[in-house]
C-alpha cells in the first residue's frame, strides 16, 4: 500500500535506532585496491582528500592536460600510451592516465538522510551494468543529487570502467551501499522522502507524481524492471512520456531525464 503525500512523516520520527550498516564495500570487492584511468576519472580521484592514493602511471602529456599540479613527491612512474595500454582494459581510453587507489570509505545511509532534504536520492534495484551507474553518477551530480543507493549483491563495485563513465563523479556523489534495500526504503521513507518508482507501466506521468518535498528516485534494471518487493516499497509509481515509437529507454537515460524533471519543477 503506497502513502499519500500528505501522509509522509516529519524527519524527527527517524530514531538513531534505524542506522544501517551497509555501506559502500559492505561485503564485497569494492575494498582494496582499485584501478582507475581517463583525465576526468584521474583528476578527480587525485583532489578527493578522501582518497588515498598509490600510485600513477602517466605519459608527460597525460600528466600536462590535468588542470592542476600533482602533490610534492607523489609517486609517478612515466610510461608509454602502449605501457599504459597494458595497464587497463583491452582498448580502455586511458589518455595517458593510469592511477592506483584505495577505494573509497565506507558512506551510511543514515549520514545522507541528514543532509540536504532539497536535493534528490536516487535509488537503483539491480542495476549492475557499471556504464550505467557510472553514467547515473554523472546525472547525479549534475542536477545536484544527494547519493546514490545500491544493494551491496546486485550492483558494480568501484572500477576504472565505473569511474571512467562518471567522468569524474564517482567522487563527488556519495555511493551508499545497503545489504536490504526494501528496509533502506522504509528508513528513506521514515526520513521524509516520497519514494517514486519510474515505471513505464505508470498511470501517471514523472511531472503528475512529483510532490513539492524530498523526493526519492527508484529505478530497476533495464530488462527486468523493478522487483515486485520494491515496487511495494515505492509511494507512487510513474513513467516518463515517451513516444511509442520507442519501448523504454535505456536506464541511465531515464535516470538522467528524471533527475532533471525534478530540479526543474516549480
Amino acid at each position: 500500500m503506497t502513502r499519500r503525500p500528505e501522509d509522509k512523516p516529519t524527519r524527527a520520527l527517524r530514531g538513531r535506532a534505524g542506522r544501517m550498516k551497509g555501506g559502500r564495500g559492505s561485503g564485497r570487492a569494492s575494498t582494496g585496491a582499485v584501478r582507475l584511468w581517463g583525465r576526468h576519472a584521474v583528476e578527480a580521484a587525485l583532489l578527493n582528500p578522501e582518497r588515498r592514493h598509490r600510485k600513477l602511471w602517466a605519459t608527460r602529456e597525460g600528466v600536462a592536460a590535468l588542470n592542476g599540479e600533482l602533490p610534492e613527491n607523489f609517486p609517478v612512474e612515466w610510461a608509454s600510451p602502449a605501457d599504459l595500454g597494458r595497464l587497463v582494459t583491452r582498448d580502455a581510453p586511458h589518455q595517458g592516465l593510469v592511477l592506483d587507489c584505495d577505494a573509497l570509505e565506507d558512506v551510511y545511509l543514515e549520514d545522507v538522510l541528514d543532509g540536504d532534504p532539497a536535493r534528490p536520492l536516487v535509488v537503483l534495484d539491480q542495476v549492475t551494468d557499471p556504464h550505467n551507474v557510472g553514467a547515473i553518477l554523472r546525472s547525479a551530480a549534475a542536477f545536484n543529487a544527494c547519493a546514490i543507493v545500491t544493494q551491496d549483491r546486485h550492483a558494480p563495485p568501484e572500477s576504472g570502467t565505473l569511474a571512467k563513465s562518471a567522468s569524474g563523479a564517482l567522487e563527488v556523489v556519495p555511493w551508499v551501499r545497503v545489504v536490504n534495500l526494501a528496509r533502506a526504503l522504509d528508513e528513506i521513507a521514515e526520513a521524509g522522502y516520497w519514494r517514486i518508482g519510474l515505471d513505464g507501466a505508470g498511470k501517471s506521468t514523472l511531472a503528475e507524481a512529483l510532490p513539492a518535498g524530498p523526493v526519492a528516485l527508484v529505478l530497476g534494471a533495464e530488462g527486468d524492471g523493478m522487483r515486485h518487493n520494491i515496487v511495494q516499497h515505492c509511494d507512487a509509481l510513474a513513467r516518463l512520456p515517451i513516444s511509442s515509437a520507442i519501448e523504454s529507454l535505456n536506464v541511465s537515460n531515464a535516470a538522467a531525464i528524471a533527475l532533471y524533471a525534478i530540479a526543474a519543477r516549480t
